[in-house]
């Protein structure tokens, strides 16, 4: 799961944004971009009725969207601090629910309008049919997940501090675990029929670069979700149009010194990309698209470390909806590593107050299945990422992965679907 996309409670004023030593500064008031949404905030309360499905835009033509990557069975427990060893706690709530991160960002574009398929794995267990049933409850398309007679299903044990609103996770792995050969040609083909994008969490990559390499032989867009360094990262990325990352990948994986140049290295390492984005829990994120087009060109180049900071100093901090900042089409350099052509974008995170914030578990999922449904739609990034970030918000408002995951018709997405 990536960082949670979700923001401090109001109490937190902190104005120092959290990038390595090497680009630390302080966040000035100045020029705020709204998204082109115009977007208003809404009273986040689950009381208010819903919009009418007739009032909204309409659907993406093509809502297939499939998902490979893990499901799991969470439980849940809040106490009021966590146990230091030896301690015991008890709990003040608690919740099973199905989670995973591929079953929670399906979760939430099916709750958005689109039609999920999910390509996984479970155990013939009272777990793994828990886990399909609630699936299948939000509309998730479970006819493609294998279901193994032996073993068990995986299973995500979560402590939510309500003191410090933080979790911990600690999850015992599903055997045995998915393998290419449990997924045949034809059951691939079918999956991926009329399909619009396929996304992959970045777990169990073996055979996750055995289903992407089948997409991308079928000329199907591919998004992947970088959370962690692990064997075979490498050859998926390749494979990608979109990369959605953790804070801490972009430098791991290419050693820059700075998260805006480790972006400038993707798009170079990785030809195929579009679009990279960085999640940054309270602080938001950061994206870098790459253009293709000559047209509204800076000729001069920009060093993107200066840039970012430029835009952080458009940043209001007394603006408490999600906002985006972004640059023109500029060639962007990083030094030592080379230059792209690009915009880059500064998103922010929702404030949310304390009395309202409960868990930030699966907030990155709940990113991630918006970012998907903003693509099926052909959001403009400044639209797609307020979206995001007042979706994974919404998520932050309830105990669990999926218990706070907006339906299409909530009022507080009124502006991005109107």
């Amino acid at each position: 799961m990536l960082k949670p996309f979700a923001a401090s409670p109001c109490s937190s004023s902190s104005s120092i944004f959290a990038f390595p030593n090497s680009l630390r500064m302080q966040i000035q008031p100045g020029v705020l971009l709204l998204p082109r949404c115009n977007s208003t905030r809404f009273p986040c309360r689950n009381s208010w009725a819903k919009m009418s499905s007739d009032t909204l835009s309409p659907l993406p033509e093509n809502r297939v969207v499939v998902g490979y990557g893990l499901v799991t069975m969470d439980f849940l427990a809040t106490v009021d601090a966590y146990p230091k060893p030896d301690e015991k706690a008890r709990t003040t709530s608690f919740k099973v629910q199905g989670g995973g991160n591929v079953g929670n960002a399906l979760t939430c574009v099916a709750r958005l309008g689109l039609k999920p398929k999910l390509i996984s794995k479970v155990a013939d267990d009272a777990q793994g049919r828990d886990i399909l049933k609630e699936l299948e409850a939000d509309g998730v398309d479970t006819s493609f997940v294998v279901v193994s007679k032996d073993g068990h299903s995986t299973l995500s044990y979560v402590l939510v501090d309500n003191q410090t609103k933080t979790r911990t996770c600690i999850y015992s792995p599903g055997d045995p675990p998915m393998m290419p050969y449990d997924i045949s040609q034809s059951t691939l083909l079918s999956a991926f029929d009329e399909a619009r994008l396929v996304y992959f969490d970045g777990i169990y990559t073996e055979t996750a670069l055995f289903v992407a390499q089948k997409a991308f032989r079928n000329n199907i867009p591919i998004l992947v979700e970088a959370e962690s360094m692990r064997e075979g990262l490498d050859d998926l990325l390749n494979l990608a149009d979109y990369v959605v990352c953790s804070a801490k990948l972009p430098q791991a994986w290419t050693q820059a010194p700075s998260i805006p140049s480790a972006l400038v290295s993707m798009l170079l390492r990785l030809p195929n990309v579009k679009f990279v984005i960085v999640t940054l829990g309270e602080d938001g994120c950061v994206m870098l698209e790459r253009s293709t087009t000559a047209e509204g060109i800076q000729s001069e180049e920009r060093d993107i470390d200066s840039l970012i900071e430029s835009l952080y100093k458009g940043k209001d901090d007394s603006v408490t909806i999600p906002t985006c900042i972004s640059s023109t089409v500029t060639q962007l350099r990083a030094d030592a590593i080379g230059t792209v052509r690009g915009r880059l974008f500064v998103g922010t995170a929702e404030k949310i107050p304390a009395s309202e914030l409960t868990d930030t578990t699966g907030a990155g999922d709940a990113f991630i299945g918006a970012i998907l449904y903003a693509i099926c739609a052909n959001m403009l990034p400044e639209k797609m990422l307020p979206f995001a970030a007042q979706v994974a918000a919404a998520n932050c408002r309830a105990l669990g992965a999926r218990t706070g995951l907006p339906h299409r018709t909530d009022p507080r997405l009124a502006s991005f679907l109107l």
